[in-house]
């Protein structure tokens, strides 16, 4: 699936089992929320801190899903176009970023 079906399969998500989108707003503070669980998850998995045992049965994959769930609600209700939006980025940080990676000593 790429982005673009993605957010046709939100849309149609919303249509047959939600009432509407949320607001802009609430989107926005639920992608906060979401993006939150991902680092919690992943401080306590990867980081340095201990994890509880109740976030032991915690999917990082879900709660990625989640995220990318939100953006793309937001996405939709803004009218962008986020298959385009994407690649025109990734091409961006191809031209930008190649050489400056590649020079980096730090990624040696």
């Amino acid at each position: 699936m790429n982005i673009k079906d993605a957010q046709l399969a939100v849309d149609d998500w919303i249509k047959a089992h939600g009432v509407r989108y949320f607001n802009e707003l609430t989107n926005m503070a639920q992608l906060t929320e979401e993006v939150g669980e991902v680092a919690r998850i992943i401080a306590r998995r990867y980081g340095e801190q201990s994890e509880k045992e109740s976030d032991k049965d915690k999917d990082l994959g879900e709660e990625l899903a989640d995220v990318l769930f939100v953006v793309l609600c937001l996405a939709n209700q803004t009218g962008i176009n986020l298959q385009e939006s994407f690649d025109k980025k990734l091409d961006l940080k191809a031209a930008r970023d190649h050489d400056r990676h590649h020079s980096n000593k730090k990624l040696k």
